[in-house]
C-alpha cells in the first residue's frame, strides 16, 4: 500500500494525542509523517510501533505530547491475533516464506496437536522468558536484526521477560488449507501482555509447543493502557476534517486544526493526580522539589500506566510513583516522583 495523499492542516495542532486505528499496510512511520503535515508541525511522534500488516490502536503525540510519549510506552497492551498452526515462516508471519510445513489435524482427529492447545496456552501465559522475532526492530552487533535476516543471516536474540496476562481464545480453531494444499488449523487468540511482547514471537512458540510449527495471520490491536479502539480514530475520517477546516480557511472562515485529545485529559485516564496549590503549581514549575507528603494526597487509578524505564528489574513498578499534578486552575503542571523525602518533577510540562 503506497502512502496516501492527505491535506495540509489550516492551522498548527494544539499539543496533545492522536489515536488512531491504523490501516493494514502502512508503517508507524508512514502514519508519523502524513501526521506531520496534518498537524502543521514536525513534533510528532509515536508510543510503540505496529507492524504494516497490523491495524488497530496506534497512539500519536503532537506538540509538547512528544515529551510525554516515554511515559506511555510500558502500559500493557491487548490484541487479537489469527495463529495459524502447521507452518512456521521465515518472518514468523504471513508476509514471510514458509519454511516448515508439517501440517495440523483438524480438532477431534486422532493425534491431533490440538490436543494439547489449553497446556499450550496456560505454559506461554505469565511471566516468561521470550525470544524476540528475529525480523524485529532489535540492534545485533550494531545493526537492526530484521537487516541481518534479510542479508541471509541466521540471527537468534537472547530472551527477555515479558507478561501475558490473558491469552485465550476467542472461537473454536478452524480447519483449513494453505495455499501450498497443507492442512492447517486457524485460531483466533485475544493477547494481553506487557509492552515489549511480540505476538508473532507467540505464535511460533505455540506452534512449536504443539509440534506442528505456527505464525500469524492477522493481528489487531485494541488496547494500548486505558485507550481503545472506542478512542480511535480512522485515517480517513481525520483526513476529512483537516480538508475541511482548511476548505475552511480559505473561505475566511476560522480555521479548525487537527483535533487532539488534551494532556490533562490523558494524564488523569494514565495516571494518578494530585490538586497543586498555586504556590505548589508554580514551584513544581520551575523544577522545584516539594515535600513527599504531597503525593499521599493523589487520587488513585485502579490500574495506573506504568512508564517502562521506571520498572523494576524484574517488571515491576519501583517504589517511587508517578502521579500528574494539577493547577488549580486544571492546567497539567508536571508528573512527579517521590524521592527520598521529596516530591520531584518528571517531566514538567507548565509554563508552556
Amino acid at each position: 500500500m503506497s502512502r496516501p495523499e492527505v491535506p495540509r492542516g489550516a492551522v498548527t495542532a494544539a499539543d496533545g494525542l492522536l489515536v488512531l486505528d491504523k490501516p493494514t499496510g502502512l508503517t508507524s512511520h508512514d502514519l508519523v509523517a502524513l501526521t506531520r503535515r496534518m498537524a502543521v508541525t514536525r513534533k510528532v511522534g509515536h508510543a510503540g510501533t505496529l507492524d504494516p500488516m497490523a491495524t488497530g490502536v496506534l497512539i500519536l503525540g503532537i506538540g509538547r505530547a512528544t515529551r510525554f510519549l516515554t511515559y506511555l510506552v510500558g502500559a500493557d497492551k491487548t490484541y487479537e491475533a489469527t495463529v495459524r498452526l502447521g507452518q512456521e515462516t521465515l518472518t514468523e508471519d504471513a508476509e514471510g516464506e514458509v519454511t516448515a510445513g508439517a501440517g495440523c489435524a483438524a480438532p477431534g482427529a486422532p493425534g491431533s496437536p490440538l490436543d494439547g492447545l489449553d497446556a499450550a496456552l496456560a505454559a506461554l501465559t505469565g511471566d516468561i522468558e521470550q525470544v524476540p522475532s528475529a525480523v524485529s526492530a532489535i540492534k545485533a552487533d550494531g545493526v537492526r536484526s530484521y537487516a541481518r535476516v534479510r542479508g541471509g543471516e541466521d540471527v537468534e536474540l537472547p530472551a527477555r521477560p515479558v507478561t501475558i496476562h490473558a491469552l485465550t481464545p476467542l472461537d473454536e480453531p478452524r480447519p483449513a488449507v494453505a495455499a501450498d494444499g497443507t492442512a492447517v488449523v486457524d485460531l483466533n487468540l485475544r493477547v494481553t501482555c506487557s509492552s515489549g511482547t511480540y505476538v508473532r514471537a507467540l505464535a511460533r512458540d505455540l506452534g512449536r509447543a504443539l509440534g506442528c510449527g505456527g505464525h500469524l495471520t492477522a493481528l489487531r490491536r485494541t488496547a494500548v493502557g486505558p485507550f481503545t479502539l472506542d478512542d480511535a480514530r480512522a485515517l480517513e475520517t481525520v483526513t476529512a476534517e483537516v480538508a475541511d477546516g482548511a476548505t475552511a480557511a480559505e473561505r475566511g472562515e476560522d480555521p479548525a486544526g487537527l483535533a487532539t485529545t488534551p494532556l490533562e485529559e490523558v494524564a488523569r485516564r494514565c495516571f494518578d493526580a494530585v490538586a497543586l496549590t498555586e504556590a505548589e503549581a508554580r514551584a513544581v514549575g520551575h523544577g522545584q522539589p516539594l515535600p513527599a507528603e504531597l503525593l499521599d494526597r493523589a487520587e488513585r487509578l485502579d490500574a495506573p500506566v506504568i512508564p517502562k524505564h521506571l520498572r523494576g528489574a524484574d517488571g515491576a513498578q519501583e517504589a517511587r510513583e508517578v502521579v500528574a499534578g494539577f493547577a488549580p486552575d486544571g492546567g497539567l503542571v508536571a508528573l512527579l516522583t517521590r524521592k527520598g523525602s521529596r516530591t520531584r518533577p518528571l517531566l514538567v510540562l507548565a509554563p508552556a
